[in-house]
């Protein structure tokens, strides 16, 4: 079924391309790097070649099997069917369903109101304040949703699609300064996932476009 050795096009600090990172290292896959830089030359991701790989114009988009997706959790999920050892998704339909909402939670009620593209029209003196308030409403849910779903991490004991969205968007909360504090859960499981070798070598300090003064 493969075509060539898959290639991810992505942006070492972009929160999304970091969660299929991570899927790819869990999966244990080979893969090329493609770097977007979202802030280059009025950012390399509206350029007419990028454009016609991607039309929303965003990363990551991944190219596999003859095909390309975009959009991260569409890109997880075909992995997961595609090569699904180990599963990111658990195999009892509740526990699969709290995975997805928690995703949902984070990749789309949280993450799109604090990502580059809003914050450029919010405005340079208001875009600290808009950030922590999109991001703390969201845990504010989260918080009180793990309460009831998690284990080890997000959904029980098993790492999952969810802590894949986590782990990427406690670094954006850490970027915007925001209080952690009233979150412990949150705190705890991520700290859980930050030892694992998988979100190790795949965080935004360790890629090849990672500025020298961002390294780890």
């Amino acid at each position: 079924m493969q075509v060539g050795k898959p290639i991810l096009y992505s942006y070492f600090r972009s929160s999304c391309s970091w969660r299929v990172r991570i899927a790819l290292a869990l999966k244990n896959m080979d893969y090329e790097m493609i770097t977007i830089n979202l802030t280059k030359d009025g950012g390399q991701q509206f350029s007419e070649e990028f454009q016609a790989l991607n039309p929303m114009k965003q990363v990551p988009a991944l190219k596999i099997d003859g095909i390309t997706i975009g959009q991260s959790l569409a890109i997880i999920e075909y992995l997961e069917e595609t090569r699904p050892t180990p599963r990111l998704l658990p195999q009892d339909p509740k526990k699969r369903a709290h995975v997805r909402m928690i995703s949902h939670l984070l990749a789309s009620g949280i993450q799109p109101l604090q990502n580059l593209s809003v914050l450029k029209q919010v405005g340079q003196e208001n875009q600290l304040t808009w950030a922590q308030q999109a991001i703390s409403s969201g845990f504010n849910a989260l918080e009180q949703i793990l309460q009831s779903t998690a284990g080890t991490y997000c959904v029980g004991d098993e790492v999952s699609m969810a802590d894949l969205c986590l782990a990427p968007q406690v670094a954006n909360a850490d970027r915007f300064k925001v209080d952690l504090t009233p979150y412990p859960t949150i705190s705890r499981i991520n700290k859980s996932l930050l030892a694992l070798e998988a979100f190790q070598v795949s965080h935004p300090c360790r890629q090849p476009d990672t500025p020298p003064e961002l390294r780890a």
